[in-house]
């Protein structure tokens, strides 16, 4: 190394100024913003890891079938029961949901949402068909997408 090198700057290409810097600080801006999104994404996930074990749980030590709907549903509608994979689809569906929704109202989450509301409204619809019958729940779930794009419309045009 030469006296009048400084050690940083021997790691630079021969090729390096202002412009290059900047360029390198602007990856590595995306870098961190992507990395705060990507904390949600595993906090997301990490939660329905943990719902999944929790529903397990219950249903190996029968809670799941000693819960009983207190209400009487409308018509001819009735309660299908709590099956362990609609539980844990329905838990999956909301947290996902809930992620979606902090990435459309946050801005400093705010990211591509359309994918995680579609994935979150097939895990609700599998959780809830499970539970009422796909009768009540397909309704539901093409409001529910409209909603979801209604609001991301609003929030990413207030942007």
């Amino acid at each position: 190394m030469n006296d009048q090198e400084h050690p940083t700057e021997q790691h630079r290409p021969p090729d390096y100024d202002g412009k290059t810097e900047e360029k390198y600080e602007k990856e590595d801006e995306k870098h961190a913003e992507k990395s705060r999104q990507d904390t949600l994404s595993s906090l997301a996930w990490a939660l329905i890891l943990i719902w999944a074990g929790l529903t397990f749980l219950a249903s190996n030590l029968g809670w799941l079938d000693r819960i009983e709907p207190q209400f009487n549903l409308p018509g001819e509608l009735e309660f299908l029961g709590l099956r362990t994979w609609s539980v844990i689809a329905l838990g999956a569906g909301v947290i996902l949901f809930l992620e979606a929704l902090i990435r459309t109202i946050v801005p400093a989450y705010r990211g591509s949402t359309g994918g995680t509301y579609f994935l979150a409204a097939i895990f609700l619809g599998i959780g809830l068909n499970g539970i009422f019958g796909w009768d009540l729940v397909w309704p539901f779930i093409l409001i529910g997408l409209g909603l979801a794009a209604l609001a991301n419309a609003i929030f990413r045009h207030g942007k």
